[in-house]
């Protein structure tokens, strides 16, 4: 009965996984660790067919100061942090020039 507990919660972590991850641009670098992240996305209209930009901001946590406006990065869902803050800095992809 012991292994098919261990299994059971091996089956659990492993489903843990399936996290939102997003790319964007950061706006902002002002807050001690946290970033401002904007995503873009590109949707064709409901009715019209015609592609539209949305964007949303999001409040990352960026644990080490590393990531500075104009950087293109990727966060990662994450439990809540503070009020505002639900994602977290992944990595870098690209420096700002």
């Amino acid at each position: 009965m012991d292994e098919s507990k261990s299994i059971a919660a091996e089956e659990t972590e492993v489903s843990r996984g399936n996290r939102k991850s997003r790319v964007g641009v950061v706006v902002s670098d002002v807050q001690s660790k946290t970033i401002v992240v904007e995503v873009v996305r590109r949707t064709p209209h409901k009715r019209y067919k015609k592609v539209v930009k949305s964007r949303a901001r999001y409040a990352a946590h960026d644990e080490k100061n590393e990531a500075k406006v104009g950087d293109t990065v990727r966060i990662g869902e994450t439990r809540p942090l503070s009020k505002n803050k639900r994602w977290r800095l992944i990595e870098i992809i690209s420096r700002a020039v």
